[in-house]
């Protein structure tokens, strides 16, 4: 089955639509949050419990599975849904981001990144040929190309010089790609520079691939400033693909996001967030650790259905917490997956219904406030 991608409806005050993603692994409602699952497993949950919550796409990354147990292994295994026993699709990163964030050293030539592994300190040179065998051997459904990142902020020069690198690597990937399955997704650059980021997509898209993300964002630059970047990016790629934010997971930032057309999201935020012991809910986040929660006999959120909100107090979970008990993190993490998976899915049905503008002012009004 090949990858297709279907606009179902629209909003009618925004740039938000809800659509179907379909892979070899089933369909995908959009917009859609993908739990991240870096090295084969979404931190502290199994499969079975993300599936359960009504995840049809987890996150996986090529250069920590390239780098350890090795994409050959894998693939040996039967890839990566056998791997870590997940029916649902798997969409991996490239490794880009990874590479600037996590190598030791690290330097871009025309071939590729040349980097020392975080692990061992062993060097390696990641091509855009490379990353897609990795992908493909991975048994991926959506590989992402192989993109310059930069941080922020960056010089113009800089930002430029990302951009037409991305573009050629983009180029390389598609030409490398070796099996038919896997739908193929470019990365847009250009940092904060409007007229780079519409330099990016217009050079992306001449290329014709199944989808296209926004690189370079969440990367320290203020909300205003990602904001308006989306923005700039948008018109400028297809109707008739997906858009993809990548790294992006604040509850307003995919809000906002949502609003000016983008349809797929992931971030480590709501897994890293609960076993930190911050917690979100309808009312706003929570933080179980504080003291006003010693003797609350209350759920986390009384809206909430997941095992910690049905079976257990706000007490108990922040007993657990001061313990350092695993089954504290398993239980918060459930939960904030519980909450963006409903929280999409009362997005997708705000769209649905036209009012996602108004569901929007409230939804964003509540996430607004804090619990120190």
């Amino acid at each position: 089955m090949g990858f297709r991608f279907e606009v179902k409806s629209r909003d009618e005050g925004s740039a938000a639509r809800v659509g179907v993603m379909t892979t070899a692994h089933g369909e995908i409602a959009t917009p859609a949050f993908m739990p991240v699952g870096t090295r084969g497993v979404v931190k502290a949950v199994s499969p079975d419990e993300i599936r359960s919550l009504g995840y049809r796409l987890i996150l996986a990354n090529a250069y920590h599975l390239y780098l350890r147990p090795g994409h050959d292994l894998v693939n040996r295994h039967g890839g990566l849904h056998r791997f870590m026993n997940w029916p649902g699709a798997i969409l991996t990163d490239s490794g880009g981001f990874q590479v600037f964030s996590l190598a030791r050293l690290r330097r871009v030539t025309e071939e590729g990144v040349l980097f020392q592994s975080h692990l061992d300190g062993s060097r390696h040179l990641f091509t855009p040929e490379l990353s897609v065998e990795v992908q493909e051997a991975l048994g991926s459904d959506i590989i992402m190309c192989l993109d310059d990142v930069k941080g922020y902020p960056v010089s113009r020069d800089d930002a430029l010089d990302a951009v037409e690198r991305t573009s050629r690597w983009a180029l390389r990937c598609r030409n490398a790609k070796k099996k038919v399955d896997p739908a193929l997704f470019g990365i847009v650059q250009g940092s904060m520079f409007a007229d780079l980021r519409q330099l990016s997509a217009e050079g992306l898209t001449r290329l014709q691939l199944d989808g296209y993300a926004i690189g370079g964002l969440s990367v320290g630059e203020p909300r205003e400033v990602m904001n308006a970047t989306i923005e700039a990016t948008v018109p400028h790629l297809p109707e008739n693909v997906p858009r993809y934010l990548m790294g992006v997971g604040k509850p307003q930032d995919i809000l906002d996001a949502v609003l000016r057309g983008v349809d797929l999201f992931d971030c480590v935020l709501p897994t890293r967030n609960a076993r930190n012991g911050m917690l979100f809910t309808s009312k706003g986040p929570e933080n179980i650790r504080n003291a006003r929660h010693r003797d609350d006999p209350r759920p986390v959120d009384p809206d909430c259905t997941c095992p910690l909100c049905s079976y257990y107090s706000r007490s108990y979970l922040r007993h657990l917490f001061l313990e350092k008990e695993i089954y504290g993190h398993r239980l918060a993490t459930i939960h904030n997956l519980a909450f963006y998976c409903r929280m999409m899915a009362d997005i997708r049905l705000a769209i649905q219904e036209g009012r996602l503008v108004s569901f929007a002012k409230d939804f964003l009004a509540r996430m607004e406030c804090t619990d120190d």
